[in-house]
């Protein structure tokens, strides 16, 4: 049963799925914290003309693709429209709904992606990468994704929201911790030796058996199910797909298994090359299992969660 309280403020949602992406950030707290008085020791370095456009959020988040928040932050909430994008029609569906207090969006319409790519130079150092090698290549490839993203129309959704007078927050890394946590966790509780049996854990998982009966469930995109998976990776949070590159540095740091939301075909290429199952888990079922997890947390304040594009929702408590 749901536990009901006194409403959330947009402020205090924001901040509850800051912290509850820095309590499962892979990289662990004590790291995120000596990260974040770097990031605040390079803008003392800054000067007064650098300070004055520098976005002064990111001194007190450390995910840069989450620092958007629009509306009155002390505005009460007591009903969200989520979503793992919401854009202008969901907007506008929010609007004709009506009595939504706030948006809650997965995916950022916000230039800062590239940003936040250094998550995993850790997780794959972690899983014995060398750091400077996966910090080469990613560097790389987060100049790739700005380059992507810099013609997108990064305001169309802020001023949608804006016109129609409804508040929005975006929390993307944030929540993908959140359910690269609960993922890595699960694999390495129940420990499977072969591909068939992570197949079979993913699929008792309510995300993805409604996604197999959608038509968008797990799939094994190389390799065979009767082989052994070896060292497991999940790679679930860090903004976007690494660089293609980094799988051969996977295959020599003795990785034979990577559970993926998505990858693109250059990637599935090298990773064929290199002998690496890949299971693609699905990308929205995927991001629907963190953003479960964080909604939850609302529910049980008695705030109501109205899903919407593309969120599964299945609650936990």
């Amino acid at each position: 049963m749901t536990k009901k309280t006194s409403a959330m403020t947009v402020k205090q949602i924001y901040d509850l799925s800051i912290k509850m992406g820095i309590k499962t950030d892979p990289r662990g707290v004590k790291k995120v914290n000596e990260l974040m008085k770097r990031r605040k020791e390079q803008y003392e370095k800054l000067s007064d003309k650098e300070k004055k456009y520098y976005n002064k959020a990111k001194l007190e988040n450390p995910y840069p693709e989450c620092t958007a928040l629009i509306g009155p932050p002390s505005k009460k909430v007591k009903r969200v429209l989520a979503g793992i994008d919401i854009e202008t029609q969901e907007a506008l569906l929010a609007d004709r709904l009506g009595d939504i207090d706030l948006l809650i969006s997965h995916h950022p319409d916000w230039p800062y992606v590239h940003e936040v790519m250094d998550v995993q130079v850790d997780i794959h150092n972690k899983y014995g990468v060398p750091v400077n090698v996966s910090e080469w290549l990613m560097k790389e490839r987060a100049e790739e994704i700005k380059r992507i993203t810099r013609p997108v129309n990064h305001l169309r959704t802020a001023d949608a929201v804006k016109l129609l007078n409804l508040s929005l927050i975006a929390q993307h890394t944030a929540v993908d911790n959140i359910g690269f946590d609960f993922m890595e966790k699960l694999i390495k509780r129940k420990k499977p030796v072969y591909i068939e049996d992570i197949l079979d854990i993913l699929m008792n998982i309510p995300e993805y058996q409604i996604a197999t009966r959608e038509g968008f469930g797990p799939v094994l995109f190389t390799g065979n199910k009767e082989n052994r998976a070896g060292k497991i990776f999940v790679d679930f949070t860090g903004g976007t797909s690494p660089s293609p590159k980094i799988y051969e540095k996977f295959s020599q740091a003795g990785i034979g298994t990577i559970i993926e939301m998505h990858i693109g075909e250059d990637s599935k290429k090298e990773a064929e090359k290199h002998h690496i199952n890949i299971i693609v888990a699905g990308h929205y079922s995927s991001d629907s299992i963190g953003m479960n997890l964080f909604l939850d947390e609302l529910e049980k304040k008695g705030i109501e969660v109205v899903p919407c594009s593309g969120l599964i929702r299945v609650k936990r408590f």
